[in-house]
């Protein structure tokens, strides 16, 4: 389970580690960046972002784009190294598209930044995508036709249909979009990302699934065959969680002998079992823990069921996953083992805001109702249903919720609602009051 964040964008740069055929700008050369709204925006992140200095990102979001997470940006800039600025593709007042480079390795993304009118120009929206093997400049030029609409939408509905977890829904959702196609809604987009967007809103006007989204990339996507990953594909994945040690931030142990362990999602414990064990290995001997999951996004049920165990003396059924094709029902339960000693009789805390997603929410769910945890924070997003993706054509892909979470105690999940929080504060202010409940 994951939620579309700074994350996915971080998987993509590492997995795109191979040269491409973008020209690389000589030695001291960077291009001009415009002197308008947009580029003086884009400039001031860049400069900030390439610092690494924790204060200038700080004051650069809290002027620009005060919602992004701080610690997901830091994380994030000590994968990359930072960029270095290739090409800036197209020029709008108020809207910027360009081309950088990772210091830290060969991958290569596109970016595009659009800002408000104001002084200063804060961010409306900002995103980069790594760009696949080979691609080449003339690729990020690629627009849709009517011919294209139509073939996504007639794709994205084909999927819905075939694995969306309620088939009632997806029928729903595919009479909707094509009653706004009918209606001319979509004929003057010509842009791939402004449509994968419309025709994810549409869908979730519907489903109200936040798991559920159409993306474009404007490179043509490689082809990857359906079912489980190949070795490289896992060898990748693996040297990916490397370089962002599994998701793991920050383990330490606070006043009062209270652990204290940030991550932001649930990897795979096949590859990551050995930073979790680490991890809680090093809160061993604590006589409290804190997880915070406030920017977690979710991941794999298997690494809850890891990371829960250690909280259990006895064999605890956490959650049950449904699939709709197949009729199929996964239990998850705690480990019959793990390295290392249990907390079973230890307090625990889970911090939670409104950027807490999906398998985030799973963990907090399943401890809040077995009674074995303090939920701190916000009620969390509202993603109870696990996503797979799925190719429509070279630029566009959707992600189908294909199965939704049964918890064994209450029979349902958190799918809309989110997780409340036993003790109600502002995010910002989890942390502290956490210490304070501990400390007593």
């Amino acid at each position: 389970m994951f939620s579309p964040s700074r994350l996915v964008l971080v998987l993509a740069l590492a997995a795109a580690l191979s040269s491409q055929t973008v020209p690389q700008p000589q030695a001291g050369a960077q291009p001009a960046i415009p002197e308008t709204p947009a580029g003086r925006t884009f400039k001031a992140w860049l400069t900030a972002f390439n610092s690494g200095d924790r204060a200038q990102l700080e004051a650069y979001f809290h002027k620009y784009d005060p919602s992004k997470s701080l610690d997901n940006e830091m994380q994030f800039r000590g994968m990359t190294g930072g960029f270095d600025l290739l090409q800036i593709v197209k020029s709008e007042p108020l809207h910027l598209e360009f081309l950088v480079k990772e210091r830290r390795g060969d991958t290569q993304a596109i970016g595009k930044l659009a800002v408000k009118e104001g002084d200063p120009a804060q961010v409306a929206d900002f995103a980069l995508r790594a760009l696949p093997p080979g691609a080449k400049v003339s690729d990020l030029n690629f627009k849709i036709d009517a011919a294209t609409r139509t073939r996504v939408i007639d794709g994205a509905i084909a999927q819905l249909h075939e694995f969306y977890v309620f088939p009632e829904t997806a029928k729903k959702m595919g009479d909707s979009v094509k009653s706004k196609q009918k209606k001319g809604d979509y004929d003057s987009i010509a842009d791939g990302d402004a449509f994968a967007k419309k025709l994810t809103e549409n869908f979730q006007e519907v489903s109200h699934d936040k798991h559920l989204r159409v993306d474009f990339s404007p490179a043509p996507m490689p082809d990857r065959p359906e079912g489980p990953p190949n070795a490289d594909d896992r060898a990748r994945y693996g040297k990916d969680m490397e370089r962002m040690n599994c998701g793991f931030d920050k383990v330490e142990i606070l006043s009062g002998n209270v652990g204290y362990l940030k991550f932001n999602f649930f990897a795979d414990p096949e590859i990551c079992g050995p930073t979790a064990v680490a991890a809680m290995n090093f809160l061993a001997n604590v006589d409290a823990i804190i997880f915070d999951l406030r920017e977690n996004g979710g991941g794999d049920p298997k690494m809850i069921a890891f990371v829960s165990t250690y909280l259990f003396s006895e064999p605890t059924h956490l959650n049950d996953l449904w699939e709709r094709k197949g009729d199929v029902t996964h239990q998850y339960w705690t480990l019959p083992y793990v390295p290392g000693k249990h907390l079973d009789c230890k307090p625990a805390y889970v911090l939670t805001s409104k950027e807490t997603f999906s398998g985030a929410e799973e963990f907090s769910y399943n401890l809040k109702n077995l009674k074995r945890a303090t939920i701190i924070g916000e009620t969390t997003g509202g993603g109870a249903h696990p996503v797979s993706g799925h190719r429509i054509d070279d630029h566009f892909m959707i992600g189908v919720p294909f199965a939704r979470a049964i918890n064994p105690i209450t029979k349902t999940n958190w799918e809309g609602t989110g997780v409340a929080p036993d003790v109600k504060v502002p995010a910002p202010d989890a942390l502290t009051t956490a210490q304070k409940l501990a400390s007593k």
